[in-house]
C-alpha cells in the first residue's frame, strides 16, 4: 500500500513538473510555473519518506533543513544583478549532488563486493562523470561571473590537453565498469573534476549564457542517471526534463550566436584573432540634454539593453526614462537579444525586476523589422549583439551572428562608459555610423541625466 502511494505521488509530481515547465515558457505565467514545479518537488520529497526500508531519516531531515534554510536565506539576500552567479552555483550544487550519489554507490558496491546490473553500473559512472564536470565547471563559471576570475586562462595546446583529459576520464570509467576498485574511483573523480575546470577556464563572459545552459543540461542528465541507479522514478523524470530543456536551450543560445556548442567550449572566440576590416570615421559624442530633446519629440523609441546595463544597475532608471517617454505619448519598446547578458534571460529578469511590463519587451526576431521606422534607438551596455559587421564583413570573428538591426534606425544613441571594444575584441561599426551619437558615462548616471532632461523639458512647457 505504501509503495502504491509513493508511485501515485511520483506520478502527480511528474505532472506538476511538466505543467510548471510549460508555464515557465511565458513571462506572464513564469511565477506560477515555478510554484507548480516547487509543489511537485515538495510532493516527491515527502513521498520518498514513505519508501519501505528508508534509513538514516534524522540525517536526511537535517540535510533538508540545512539546505532549505541556506537556499531561502541566499535567495532572499542575493541582488538581482547577481542572479547569474547564483544560477551557476546552484547548477554546480545539483551536479555535485548527483556526482556524490554516484561516488557513494560505487564505493558501496566496491566495499560490499556486490554485483550491480551492468546498466546501473554504467549509468552510475556516466552520472558521476557528468555531475563532476557540471560541479567544477559551474564553480569556475561562478568565479568568473562574480569577478573573482576576471580573465580567461589558456595555454598552447590546451584543446589537445583537454581532449586527453576527457579520454583519460572515459578510460577510467570503462575500467570501473569492468572492475570496481577504490583507487580507480578516486582517480576517476579527480580527473572528472579537473575536466570541468579545464573546459571552463578559457571561456569568456559573453559565452556564459551558453555555458550555464549546458551545465544545467548536464546536471539534469546526471540526476536522471543516478535516479535510475537508486530506483527513484521522480529523480529520473525530473532529471530528464531538466536535461532535455537544458539541451534545447543550449542549442537555441548557441544558434543565436551562430556558433556550435563545441566552438563555445573549445574555440578561442574573443581572443587574438582576425579583427576584420578597418572601420573608417570617428565616434561622435553628444550631451544628455540633446538626447533627451531628441527622444522627447520622437514618435517611436526602442531601448536595447546589454550587459553594461546590468553592471551599472541602471534598469530602474531606464524604466523611469521609458515611463517619462510613454507619458509624452512616445511609443517605447525594449529589444532583447537572446544572448545579451551573462545567463539565459538575463535582460528579461532585470527588466521584470524594474517593473517593465512584458508587452513592452520584444525578442530579436519580432523587433528587427521595426528598427527602420524607429526614430531613436537607445543602446545601453550592448556591443557585439548590435554590431553590423556581423552581416557585412566575412573576415570578422562575429560574422554570421544574428544581431539587432539597430543600425537601421533613423537615429541611434549609445550609452557607453568608454571607447573599449566588446567581448569579441573588435570595433563596432555602429558606433561610427553617420546616424549614431555616443553618450559617454556610467549607464545609471546617464539614464538619470536623460530623465532630468525630460523633466526640464516638461517644466519648460
Amino acid at each position: 500500500m505504501a509503495m502504491l502511494a509513493v508511485q501515485a505521488s511520483y506520478l502527480v509530481a511528474a505532472t506538476l513538473f511538466l505543467l510548471g515547465l510549460q508555464r515557465m515558457a511565458s513571462p506572464l505565467t513564469a511565477r506560477s510555473g515555478i510554484r507548480w514545479a516547487g509543489a511537485g518537488m515538495l510532493l516527491a520529497t515527502v513521498a520518498t519518506f514513505l519508501q519501505p526500508g528508508l534509513g538514516n531519516i534524522p540525517l536526511i531531515v537535517l540535510a533538508i533543513v540545512i539546505g532549505t534554510t541556506l537556499a531561502w536565506v541566499s535567495g532572499k539576500r542575493v541582488a538581482i544583478t547577481d542572479m547569474p552567479q547564483m544560477v551557476a552555483l546552484y547548477n554546480g550544487l545539483g551536479g555535485g549532488s548527483a556526482a556524490a550519489i554516484g561516488a557513494v554507490e560505487l564505493l558501496r558496491w566496491t566495499d560490499a563486493g556486490a554485483a550491480p546490473s551492468q546498466v546501473a553500473l554504467v549509468l552510475a559512472v556516466l552520472g558521476a562523470l557528468i555531475g563532476s564536470v557540471a560541479l567544477s565547471g559551474s564553480v569556475i563559471a561562478w568565479a568568473k561571473l562574480d569577478g573573482r576570475m576576471d580573465r580567461r586562462y589558456s595555454f598552447p595546446g590546451m584543446q589537445l590537453f583537454n581532449a586527453l583529459v576527457l579520454l583519460a576520464a572515459l578510460v577510467l570509467g570503462a575500467l570501473l565498469v569492468q572492475a570496481l576498485d577504490v583507487p580507480l574511483v578516486v582517480a576517476f573523480f579527480v580527473i572528472s573534476l579537473a575536466l570541468g575546470v579545464l573546459m571552463t577556464l578559457p571561456i569568456g563572459g559573453a559565452d556564459m549564457p551558453v555555458v550555464i545552459s549546458l551545465y544545467n543540461a548536464l546536471t539534469g542528465l546526471a540526476v536522471a542517471f543516478e535516479g535510475y541507479v537508486l530506483g527513484n522514478e521522480a529523480l529520473i523524470i525530473a532529471g530528464m526534463m531538466v536535461g532535455a530543456a537544458g539541451i534545447l536551450l543550449t542549442r537555441l543560445m548557441a544558434r543565436a550566436m551562430n556558433r556550435s556548442i563545441g566552438s563555445v567550449l573549445f574555440s578561442n572566440f574573443g581572443g587574438a584573432g582576425a579583427a576584420g576590416a578597418e572601420i573608417a570615421g570617428s565616434q561622435k559624442p553628444i550631451e544628455a540634454d540633446d538626447v533627451a530633446a531628441m527622444m522627447a519629440f520622437a514618435e517611436r523609441v526602442v531601448i536595447v539593453p546589454g550587459y553594461g546595463m546590468a553592471v551599472a544597475q541602471a534598469q530602474h532608471k531606464i524604466w523611469e526614462l521609458a515611463q517619462r517617454l510613454l507619458e509624452r505619448g512616445v511609443k517605447v519598446k525594449f529589444a532583447i537579444h537572446p544572448v545579451a547578458g551573462r545567463m539565459p534571460g538575463h535582460m528579461n529578469v532585470l527588466l521584470a525586476e524594474a517593473g517593465v511590463p512584458y508587452d513592452l519587451i520584444a525578442d530579436m526576431d519580432d523587433i528587427n523589422a521595426e528598427f527602420a521606422t524607429t526614430d531613436v534607438s537607445l543602446v545601453i551596455g550592448a556591443n557585439d549583439v548590435v554590431n553590423p559587421v556581423a552581416k557585412t564583413d566575412p573576415a570578422s570573428p562575429i560574422y554570421g551572428m544574428p544581431i539587432l538591426d539597430v543600425v537601421e534606425s533613423r537615429n541611434t544613441i549609445v550609452i557607453k562608459r568608454g571607447k573599449g571594444t566588446g567581448f569579441a575584441g573588435i570595433e563596432n561599426a555602429l558606433f561610427y555610423a553617420d546616424n549614431t551619437r555616443m553618450l559617454y558615462g556610467d549607464g545609471a548616471e546617464m539614464a538619470g541625466a536623460l530623465v532630468s532632461g525630460l523633466k526640464a523639458l516638461d517644466a519648460g512647457h
